[in-house]
């Protein structure tokens, strides 16, 4: 195996000299955020390869797949002599960024976290293809809706103060200026055995702030921390949302409901469950934050 693989290293680096200089024909993606964003800007007919957790568009899932996203095989990444390899640094190891890199194969990293991030990101994605023009197109997209989401705050009983502009047509920061008592309070639930909450520095997170909510697990210490029970009921969130990770998340996160069935959330039957656009950092994140606004504000 040890053969083979350097045979595919060396006919790669015969190969892959002259590709450099132009717009790449062979991507590969290694996270399924970046995989939406390269088909949301049109991109889709050179993604080449992608990881086996990537399943949209439909279309992504046509691609031939090169493992998972903290596991993807150099065997089959170097098989498919790609121009260049898109990485992120949410969940991809930076060991194979050094591998990729030490064996001369172009190689882009995402490096967005945040809602406010992403259109950045999109943006570098764009450069690092040489279609400057697509993606700032689906960034300013994003952009837009976000800042109308904040223009709505603004109006609002207790409005946002806007701060300042970020960048180039840039998303604006504002500061919240809504008293906190009057701030629903939301636990968004990853997985409920081991229980498993978004924390700070994540799309989830910033939705409900963008929305004027508190994400009860905003303070933790780590992205997507394990939680307590104790915590929970502590806290008292008003509002509670499940990801729906699989069909039978209902059943699986009884339990659960049953032991904090105290806090506001279970007592006034407000208990959501939502799908996986604000999992993915890419262009889908817009219809998350809409379809938690429902829960929301219900």
């Amino acid at each position: 195996m040890q053969i083979f693989i350097f045979s595919l290293i060396t006919v790669y680096c015969l190969l892959s000299t002259a590709s450099y200089a132009e717009t790449p024909g062979r991507i590969i993606s290694l996270a399924p955020s970046v995989t939406e964003i390269l088909f949301a800007a049109g991109m889709g007919d050179r993604v080449t390869g992608v990881t086996t957790f990537c399943d949209y568009p439909q279309e992504a899932k046509k691609r031939q797949k090169i493992g998972g996203m903290s596991n993807p095989s150099l065997e089959a990444v170097i098989s498919l002599r790609p121009d260049i390899v898109i990485m992120t640094t949410d969940g991809n190891p930076k060991e194979f960024e050094y591998k990729l890199r030490s064996m001369k194969i172009k190689t882009h990293i995402f490096e967005a976290l945040t809602l406010n991030e992403l259109p950045d990101g999109i943006r570098k994605i764009g450069m690092a293809l040489d279609q400057k023009d697509k993606f700032d197109v689906l960034a300013s997209n994003i952009e837009e809706t976000i800042n109308s989401y904040k223009v709505t705050r603004q109006e609002a009983k207790h409005p946002l103060i806007p701060l300042a502009k970020g960048g180039r047509g840039g998303i604006t920061n504002y500061e919240i200026r809504t008293p906190k008592s009057e701030m629903k309070k939301v636990l968004f639930i990853i997985w409920p055995e081991p229980l498993v909450v978004a924390g700070p520095r994540t799309a989830v997170d910033d939705a409900i702030n963008l929305l004027g909510g508190i994400n009860i697990a905003g303070d933790a210490k780590s992205r997507y921390p394990k939680y307590s029970i104790e915590e929970i009921i502590r806290r008292s969130p008003d509002v509670i949302i499940i990801g729906k990770m699989r069909e039978d998340i209902q059943k699986i996160s009884g339990r659960l409901l049953e032991r904090i069935s105290t806090v506001p959330a279970v007592k006034n039957k407000k208990i959501f469950y939502t799908g996986d656009s604000l999992y993915r950092l890419g262009p889908r994140v817009i219809e998350g934050i809409e379809e938690i606004s429902h829960y929301m504000n219900d």
